[in-house]
Parts: structure tokens; C-alpha cells; sequence
């Protein structure tokens, strides 16, 4: 019998505190979900809904992505940008007709929420953070579809994306679209949805209805970090782990996902066109190797890394990988050699070239 250990019984301040850390063996959980499928509880997960005539408009008008003409059971992401350009919030969304839903990361609901009734006016939305009656799992794996199809509703499309533009492109370049699409459809029986993703698929549903969904997608569980340890693997930012107070979106790759660079008139635009067009983000979102000599413990977030005894960035996500080892996230200077030999606490640690 499975026996699931919470994050919160290992390090109750951590941000994924109320998710399941593994069911008993992380390695073979991170296994099944790189080479077959498996299901992961994240409804730690922050949800908002909103409603109203005009959410796709106001949306687009507050945040980075193209949003005013996005079809109905469709996903992208978006970001909101601080005055100066920084990230102060990012967002997958999926609309299916009547409301945009909003999942972020675990306990940003209110702060973006708090930011969107600011910006209300005389707009007919309506948002509200629906965190405690909705729950986010998501299905992992190269067999995702089929078991999209167990459930009634896959195969779903692969995600679709418009490439980003050189530097000084020409006007008309970024079609009036969103720049990522996730193809969506609802949930029978279930009262949600599933949203495809590049790593799988997304499903909200009740929190009611969460055995029901366990139950009829019969795929083997795991936990957060066997899902974070394939994240990291695969290179894709999380929100307050791979960002600061100072994070562009080109830093961490987030101008493909989320960020139309023809849509005017949102906060902090000035500061992405000028980025994009000088091309050199002052850094990189780099995956690092770390030897595991020292200690085989691993970094906390944010742990400053070193070249030469001068902090050049830090780490976000330090995680065992079952092939790859101790490896982790860092968002370092744009300037750091491929080659460099960087220390991380006491770990030495190399950028990986790929």
C-alpha cells in the first residue's frame, strides 16, 4: 500500500507544504512520469475564476499576453508586469466560454486577486479566488493522451506556439493571437476541464470530485518531487523560485509563453520592447550540474552562486534527478562562461551546455 509523505511533515515552510512530497520512492516516481504516465496532486495551487463580458479585454489590457480574441476552451499564460518591467505575477489561464480561470502558485491567489480588483473600474468581471472549492492535478508523461482518452476527452492538441522574432523585427511580424495555445475540453461527469500541456495535462476540477478523478484516471500517483525534479530537468521557471524582485521575462524564457511583443499599452512594456530589441537580458536562466562531494544535501532556494568568490546569481529549484543527480536551476549573469566553474554553498557546480 502506497504511503504518502507530505512536504509539510518534512519542511512545513515550504512553499509546496500542502502537496505530497513522494508516495514512498521518488525515484521510481520521477520514472514513470519521464517514460510512461503518472498522476500528481497539485491542488496546493492557487485558483482564480473570472467572469463577466469583459474579461477577455480587461485581461488583455492588464497583462502581457494577447488575450481579447482567445476562443473559447483554449489556455496560454500570461504575466504582470511591475512599472519597470519586473514580474510581479505569472498565470496559466484557461478560458471555457463564460470564465477565465487563473492557476498560479500556492498562496499568490490574493495578491493577484487584490491587483485585479484595483484595476476593476467599471468592468463587467467579476474575480474571486475559488482556491478552497477547486483543485489543480496534473497528468504527467509521454502517455498523457491515453490517458486523456480514459478520461473522455483526448487526444488533445499539443500546445501551439509562435515563434519569437529577431531582434528589430518588422511591424506585423507577431500575429494578434496568443503567443502559446493550449488546447482544452471539459471534464464529462466531472464539472472541469483538462488543459494540454508541454508536459502533460492539467485538470481542475471540485475538490468534491477529486477521488472521482483519481479513480477514473486509475494512473499511479506521485509526488511534487518527482514533478520538480523533471521541471527543473527540462528547464521551466517557477514563479518566486526562479524570479526576485529584479526578473525580466527574457531572463528566465518567458517571453515565448507569455509575452506578445506587438500588444501595447500594459505596464512595463517599454522595458520588454527595449530588452528584446538590445537582445541581452542582464541574465540567464542556466541548469546546473552540482558534484555532490562535499555534501549531498541539497541548496536552499535563492542560495547565492559564485564565481571566484563573487556572487553571480542564485539558485531557485535544487533537486535529486533518478539519471541526472543533484542538479538545479540558478539565474545567473548573462555573461558567465558555458565553462565556468561556479560554487554553490560548499557543492562546486558547472552550467550544462546543452
Amino acid at each position: 500500500m502506497l504511503s504518502a509523505v507530505p512536504v509539510a511533515a518534512l519542511d512545513p515552510t515550504d512553499p509546496d507544504a500542502g502537496a505530497v512530497a513522494h508516495y514512498g520512492d521518488p525515484n521510481r516516481e520521477q520514472r514513470i512520469l519521464d517514460t510512461e504516465a503518472g498522476l500528481v496532486d497539485r491542488s496546493h495551487r492557487s485558483v482564480l475564476a473570472v467572469p463577466g463580458a469583459d474579461r477577455l479585454g480587461w485581461l488583455h489590457s492588464l497583462t502581457t499576453q494577447h488575450l481579447e480574441s482567445l476562443p473559447p476552451m483554449t489556455g496560454s499564460e500570461l504575466l504582470v508586469l511591475s512599472p519597470h518591467g519586473h514580474v510581479e505575477h505569472h498565470a496559466v489561464l484557461t478560458d471555457d466560454g463564460g470564465t477565465t480561470w487563473l492557476d498560479l502558485e500556492p498562496g499568490a491567489g490574493d495578491g493577484l486577486l487584490d491587483f485585479l480588483n484595483r484595476m476593476r473600474f467599471l468592468m463587467r468581471v467579476e474575480p474571486a479566488n475559488v482556491t478552497d472549492d477547486w483543485a489543480l492535478l496534473s497528468i504527467v508523461g509521454p502517455q498523457t493522451d491515453e490517458a486523456l482518452v480514459t478520461l473522455g476527452v483526448g487526444p488533445l492538441l499539443p500546445p501551439d506556439s509562435v515563434p519569437v522574432p529577431e531582434a528589430k523585427f518588422a511591424t506585423g511580424t507577431v500575429p494578434p493571437r496568443p503567443t502559446v495555445r493550449y488546447s482544452a475540453a471539459r471534464l464529462p461527469d466531472l464539472d472541469g476541464w483538462a488543459r494540454r500541456m508541454p508536459f502533460g495535462a492539467d485538470l481542475l476540477v471540485p475538490r468534491a470530485a477529486v477521488p472521482d478523478l483519481v479513480a477514473a484516471a486509475g494512473l499511479p500517483p506521485a509526488g511534487i518531487w518527482a514533478f520538480e525534479a523533471l521541471r527543473v530537468a527540462a528547464r521551466r521557471p517557477r514563479f518566486g523560485f526562479e524570479t526576485d524582485h529584479r526578473t525580466l521575462p527574457a531572463e528566465v524564457g518567458w517571453t515565448a509563453a507569455a509575452v506578445h511583443l506587438e500588444k501595447g499599452c500594459y505596464r512595463g512594456q517599454e522595458t520588454i520592447a527595449r530588452v528584446h530589441h538590445l537582445g541581452r537580458p542582464p541574465r540567464k536562466l542556466a541548469l546546473l550540474h552540482l558534484d555532490g562531494v562535499t555534501t549531498d544535501e541539497l541548496p536552499a532556494r535563492h542560495t547565492p552562486v559564485e564565481l571566484a568568490g563573487r556572487a553571480i546569481g542564485f539558485v531557485g529549484t535544487a533537486v535529486r534527478h533518478y539519471e541526472l543527480g543533484m542538479i538545479a536551476l540558478a539565474v545567473v549573469k548573462q555573461n558567465v562562461a558555458a565553462d565556468a566553474v561556479l560554487q554553490v554553498g560548499p557543492s562546486t557546480a558547472a552550467i550544462d551546455p546543452s
